[in-house]
């Protein structure tokens, strides 16, 4: 997770891209939304824990800090897939969360969901994908508006609308 961290940090932007399972995201992406709880207005200079001290992380903590968005103004795009169900509110979730975080949404056509072989066999899926060449197109075009948008945001085009709003409840 170290690794994927870092790489989150560096980014200006991300695209996530998931199946859905039983209407949630595969357990792989759910793993690193979870660890990713330290960039959603955690320590905002780790050193002071001395790596893993959690009776000082705590004392640190309850004395107050800002609660910094540590991934806030990156640009987002997100592929969600399914073969029966749930896609949509896969992607609502994953929406929720980067909005959340302060990362900017990079448009309508940066957020898809899609069936890929609906009800067909697992077996055959990747044919499936392969004969969907409208998908692949969406795919790129996720890929196409989260480098635009980032472009924009770099350029000082584009930011979050609400982003000189003080939050009255920070946590």
């Amino acid at each position: 997770m170290a690794e994927i961290y870092e790489r989150w940090v560096a980014a200006h932007g991300v695209i996530l891209a998931t199946p859905t399972n039983w209407y949630h995201t595969s357990s792989s992406m759910k793993l690193m939304i979870d660890r990713l709880v330290c960039a959603d207005g955690g320590n905002p200079d780790p050193t002071t824990t001395r790596g893993k001290d959690a009776e000082k992380a705590k004392e640190i903590e309850l004395a107050g800090w800002p609660f910094p968005k540590h991934l806030k103004d990156r640009v987002y795009g997100l592929v969600v897939h399914g073969d029966v169900a749930g896609v949509e509110e896969t992607r609502y979730a994953l929406s929720d969360w980067l909005d959340w975080m302060g990362l900017i949404d990079a448009g309508f056509q940066a957020r898809l969901d899609r069936y890929i072989g609906y009800y067909k066999p697992y077996a055959t899926s990747h044919e499936e994908l392969d004969r969907d060449t409208a998908v692949q197109e969406e795919v790129r075009n996720v890929a196409r508006a989260v480098a635009g948008a980032v472009r924009d945001v770099r350029a000082g085009k584009l930011a979050r609308p609400d982003a000189k709003l003080d939050r009255p409840r920070p946590k």
